[in-house]
């Protein structure tokens, strides 16, 4: 019997399927049930295995990603939730950065904090920076805590103290008697969930995962047992925001870590795809039914970063939302999807999202009571997209609903018609991602037009040629299932687990190497446990490195050191890392200063097989089209017929001419008419501008 893999992506508008076995891979796409999400994914796995003939036994494992984490704060649906700190200090999650993140907005809205300043209680306690007891914790006095927290019908508590990070006994002991007093509270210390030093990205990761956590843990727990009861035997792992695996045990203690985990899936894929192919520079772009994610990848690694912000109150705007301290692939993700609602504002512009129609009742052409004009809505009317094949055929579009939403709403504001709106619509949308793209890699350094634009998601080949043209990128990448590219990558990552502790050093005289080789024995005893246990027997791969900064500075760079104990001599090895990676930023090194150590930071992963190496390109030969249709070409916003090509049909070697579609179950690939399309020996569409 063949042995299987099933990885599922829950998204904002639609529920993806991907299902791996002996060489083979099958997908499948069904819209999201937002009231019970696993409602939709039990749907698509019951439509897989029809597809497959697979049996729930023969599966060895099943890998989840969800934005149910990320949608639960973003509309303030979790659980009540108080946060318990030093005595003091519990205006600090208001206070914030204390900075005006919009310069010249007077009526500038500041992100609510999850917990509301009632819920926000005292507790007399005080531990220092160096970890010395300043004032004791009195169990006795936190009686009056636990009424409160019954009068208020509390379900969540977060507990986060001042320099918690060194030593986190008195968070420990208030868990103790919470737990004691009332056992069905769910409590999260800040020690555990992000043991780093500034209280407030600490307290507000601490307060966001005690939000989600019974929401997360009572669907965990909802999805085991429907695939239990569906015959699944084979252990379920859920995607972390970090791109590797976790097992359901770590996702209910730490749910915040899987905020991301749909997004970090797609980057995953396409670094593979990177690694698979040579490129060494890439831009992973992923465009489903809500939103666009964006990644720039080097050498087959995506950029990671340590801080997030979910829920901002101004979309692009960084310090507008809440900051979490998790690890994460960083990308820029921006409202702009298949169902992102246009409209006009009062100054007569056309803008385009982040507001979206999502799944219920989902654009205009869906018919499901959606009257709003957006993105897919505009796509159809431009021929980009077939009706009568969206989703398989399983969810058929209506053009004339469609044409009648832009036509009523943004058509009626700026006095068009339908084909003029709609090409409106999704020459804004593109412009939005390119800007986004193009503010995403100035902040880095990077430069994009030199890159592959590997392109995946629903409706990512649909305006991944025009995205290209607008960021002067000269080729293009479009995998196999790309509709669902987000589950594939599941498929492709990891297990692996990050831990971060803060401990200070000064690589002056004082260095005390024996000091930070306990602190990282103890890291690496935790790590190696979680990823042994998920992946025993696996070759375990340790990456290191140290938060560190000049004496005086407010803030800190990443510096990757070698897994291996400290020595008094290896003070030298420290600086000399770290002046490295602070000329490549600021192209200059500070003489005289003493350098600090504040963070450590240990990743654990399970070593996997290189993925397969793409052979050189098939002897070309031109395809023969299988129909054709009126088709938009952006530049001139002029309809003229286009011959239509099913990716099926497309044998290794096999050349179309733009302009030109490329149609499949889950997604569409426009090639315009600057481009040319080939098919590589591994099946993925390669697109290339034409020369002028």
């Amino acid at each position: 019997m063949p042995r299987a893999r099933l990885a599922a992506d829950v998204g904002g508008t639609f529920t993806d399927i991907a299902v791996e076995w002996d060489g083979g891979l099958a997908t499948t796409k069904v819209l999201t049930t937002p009231r019970a999400p696993e409602e939709g994914v039990l749907a698509g796995i019951e439509r897989a295995l029809a597809a497959t003939g697979l049996a729930p036994d023969a599966f060895d494992l099943v890998i989840h990603g969800t934005t149910l984490a990320t949608n639960a704060i973003i509309e303030r649906r979790g659980a009540k939730t108080a946060l318990l700190v030093t005595e003091g200090f519990r205006d600090v999650v208001e206070m914030a950065f204390e900075n005006r993140f919009e310069q010249y907005d007077i009526y500038m809205d500041r992100p609510e904090p999850l917990v509301p300043r009632h819920l926000r209680i005292g507790v007399r306690e005080r531990i220092d920076a160096r970890g010395n007891v300043l004032i004791p914790l009195d169990p006795g006095g936190l009686d009056p805590v636990v009424e409160t927290l019954r009068e208020e019908g509390i379900e969540a508590v977060a507990v986060g103290f001042i320099h918690a990070y060194v030593d986190g006994r008195h968070e420990r002991a208030v868990r103790d008697r919470l737990a004691g007093a009332m056992p069905e509270l769910s409590i999260t210390l800040s020690s555990e969930v992000s043991p780093e030093i500034r209280e407030y990205e600490r307290w507000s990761t601490a307060a966001a995962n005690a939000y989600v956590q019974p929401l997360m843990a009572g669907y965990i727990a909802r999805l085991e047992e429907a695939l239990d009861a569906l015959g699944f035997a084979c252990p379920l792992y859920l995607m972390t925001s970090g791109g590797g695996l976790a097992r359901p045990e770590t996702g209910r203690r730490f749910p915040i870590r899987l905020v991301e985990s749909g997004p970090a899936g797609g980057a995953i894929l396409a670094a593979h795809i990177s690694r698979q192919c040579g490129l060494d520079r890439v831009l992973s772009f992923d465009m489903g039914g809500t939103t666009a994610k964006i990644c720039l990848i080097d050498d087959g690694e995506p950029q990671a970063s340590r801080s997030f912000e979910v829920a901002r109150e101004y979309r692009f705007l960084k310090g507008s939302g809440l900051p979490l301290r998790i690890p994460v692939i960083e990308m820029v993700e921006i409202g702009a999807g298949g169902g992102s609602i246009a409209r006009v504002d009062a100054m007569k512009r056309l803008t385009v999202g982040p507001e979206s129609a999502g799944a219920d009742p989902g654009p205009a052409c869906y018919s499901r009571g959606g009257t709003e004009a957006t993105v897919t809505d505009a796509d159809v009317t431009l021929g980009w997209i077939d009706p009568g094949g969206f989703a398989g055929g399983t969810i058929p579009l209506d053009p004339r609903a469609a044409e009648r939403a832009i036509e009523a709403g943004p058509g009626a504001a700026l006095g068009l018609a339908a084909h003029d709106g709609a090409h409106g619509i999704a020459e804004v949308v593109v412009e939005n991602m390119a800007n986004a793209a193009r503010v995403h890699a100035v902040e880095r350094g990077k430069t994009l037009g030199d890159r592959t634009l590997i392109a995946f998601g629903g409706a990512a080949p649909v305006h991944a040629a025009r995205l290209a043209e607008k960021l002067g990128i000269e080729r293009i990448l479009i995998p196999g299932a790309a509709g669902v590219g987000s589950a594939v990558g599941f498929l492709r990552a990891p297990v692996a687990y990050e831990v971060v502790r803060s401990q200070y050093a000064a690589l002056d005289e004082t260095f005390d190497p024996d000091a930070i080789n306990a602190l990282l024995e103890r890291m690496r005893e935790e790590a190696d446990g979680i990823v042994a246990a998920a992946a025993p027997g696996a070759t375990l791969i340790r990456t290191l490195a140290a938060d560190m900064r000049y004496r005086g500075q407010g803030h800190e760079l990443a510096v990757g050191l070698p897994d291996a104990p400290l020595a008094p001599a290896s003070r030298g090895a420290l600086i000399e890392a770290f002046e490295a990676a602070y000329a490549r930023t600021y192209s200059r090194t500070i003489p005289g200063l003493v350098i600090e150590a504040m963070n450590w930071t240990l990743r654990v992963a399970a070593e996997t097989d290189p993925p397969e190496r793409c052979p050189p390109m098939p002897e070309a030969f031109e395809a023969a089209p299988s129909a054709g249709r009126a088709l938009c070409d952006p530049a001139t916003a002029a309809m003229a017929e286009a011959p239509v090509f099913r990716r099926g049909d497309l044998a290794p070697g096999a050349s179309v001419a733009g302009p030109a579609v490329i149609a499949e179950d889950e997604t569409t690939t426009i090639v315009l008419g600057s481009f040319a399309a080939s098919i590589d020996a591994l099946g993925n569409i390669r697109i290339a501008r034409e020369p002028r």
